[in-house]
């Protein structure tokens, strides 16, 4: 890869995160729609299918997306009751990180067994 590409990457990847936060500064409804927006997602699958140019590879990639992104909600969530229950932060952040290891495990485990991409 070239590094021009690899740094035009992540500015653009910078960027969106940099914007989902700033918005969310402001009014933490419209910042929660633009970091779910699959922005990064669809960024990732351009540069994905312009690398390979492979349907499949690109149909597993977002099969592979939708399912993490199933199995990381219930640390996103435990975050989320942690803080409204008066946790601190770096508690409740390293409680979520202990909920999706746990359900990127459990995906790992099951889809494996499935035959998913993950």
């Amino acid at each position: 890869m070239i590094w021009g590409q690899l740094v035009g990457k992540a500015l653009v990847s910078g960027v969106v995160i940099a914007l989902a936060s700033e918005v969310a500064r402001r009014n933490p409804g419209w910042g929660g729609l633009i970091a779910s927006l699959p922005l990064t997602t669809l960024l990732a699958l351009i540069w994905l299918w312009r690398a390979s140019d492979d349907p499949g590879r690109a149909a597993d990639f977002l099969i592979g997306t939708v399912l993490y992104v199933i199995a990381a909600l219930p640390a996103l969530i435990g975050i989320a009751v942690l803080l409204r229950q008066g946790a601190g932060f770096a508690p409740s952040l390293g409680a979520g990180v202990l909920l999706a290891i746990g359900g990127y495990l459990a995906l790992g485990a099951v889809g494996r067994a499935l035959g998913w991409p993950v």
